[in-house]
């Protein structure tokens, strides 16, 4: 029963994001499968067929699902978790052909499990600071923070909370999330559009960049190949490191639906760790199909911190490889805590 209950508390804004029926421009065809309510899990094998109210004589069908050719049944354990189109090229009569379309939405097969933490240990952090970003690189600390007129970026000095490094953002951008790759540090920006690059010996800002298909800015993370940003919905992007362009993405789902407004990311052990923003829990995704596999409940670390007017959200994930352990934090919070996960 507890089990349920945390997950229900820590996972509340999971959405079932399936569209029914067909898009067609004729009509004369509709998409018929063999999913629930056009939700369907990924270790089942979905079948699919034509319904031909008009008895026309087809030629032939040619299926796909999220643009990738498939047959009337297929497997759906290597297809990414999300909602997609299946489309339905069909040829009929002397030559005529249309295209049927018909969502559907693929979930994870198993519920997350819910792991717990122990704090290790408690740093100060400055309860000025709106956390966007956290990460550690080479040893060191840097944070990103936001809110118009007062978003920086910081480096620094963990144990005594002390900032090594400060450069503060013009007042018309709204810091986001921060990652750390090649030497270089990626900052993003909520609504602008736009991402910068720093030097982290110097902290001066070297380029900028554009977005793509995701209109903003949220978290950031790394594989140490690829860059991961999430843009405040259920959607991960991959990012080009050279040209930081959008290259793919995953959209986060458990065995009910999605997962949105996913902030923070941290990589940690090949996996990525997300703050859900105004939720208490992080989640822990596969980045391969977006499965959530396990979500922690951090509920319980809001009351370890002062009590104050401007108090927000849990959010800040960084893990320290020379300590094999997460650092989190939240906005305005006066506390950094050194956790260990357990199950």
């Amino acid at each position: 029963m507890k089990f349920f209950k945390l997950l229900t508390i820590i996972l509340l804004n999971i959405t079932i994001t399936a569209c029914g029926g067909s898009d067609t421009k004729k009509n004369n065809f509709s998409i018929k499968t063999n999913a629930v309510k056009n939700a369907i899990t990924n270790n089942s094998t979905l079948e699919v067929s034509i319904n031909n109210p008009k008895k026309l004589t087809i030629n032939s069908v040619k299926y796909t699902l999220d643009n990738k050719s498939i047959t009337a049944t297929t497997n759906l354990s290597h297809f990414k978790l999300g909602n997609f189109p299946i489309k339905a090229i069909i040829s009929y009569n002397d030559g005529e052909t249309e295209t049927a379309t018909q969502h559907i939405s693929i979930l994870n097969a198993v519920p997350p499990k819910v792991y717990n933490y122990e704090i290790i240990n408690t740093y100060p952090h400055d309860i000025t600071s709106y956390t966007q970003g956290l990460e550690f690189y080479n040893g060191e600390l840097y944070e990103s923070t936001g809110q118009y007129g007062e978003s920086k970026l910081r480096k620094l000095d963990y144990k005594n909370g002390d900032v090594l490094e400060n450069e503060k953002l013009a007042n018309d951008y709204f810091g986001e999330g921060i990652t750390v790759l090649n030497d270089k540090i990626y900052l993003l920006t909520w609504r602008k559009g736009v991402g910068f690059v720093y030097d982290p010996k110097t902290f001066k800002k070297t380029s900028s960049f554009k977005y793509g298909k995701s209109k903003e800015g949220w978290g950031l993370c790394n594989d140490k190949n690829l860059i991961y940003k999430s843009d405040g919905t259920e959607r991960i992007w991959t990012l080009n490191p050279n040209t930081l362009a959008e290259t793919d993405n995953i959209q986060v789902y458990t065995h009910k639906g999605k997962i949105g407004r996913l902030n923070e990311l941290e990589w940690i052990n090949g996996k990525i760790y997300a703050n859900i923003y105004q939720k208490d829990g992080v989640v822990i995704i596969n980045p391969k199909n977006g499965a959530t596999e396990a979500v922690i409940n951090f509920s319980p670390l809001k009351k370890e911190v002062k009590q104050h007017k401007k108090l927000d959200v849990l959010n800040g994930i960084a893990y320290n490889p020379e300590t094999e352990t997460i650092f989190v934090t939240g906005k305005h919070w006066n506390k950094l805590f050194e956790v260990r996960i357990t199950e």
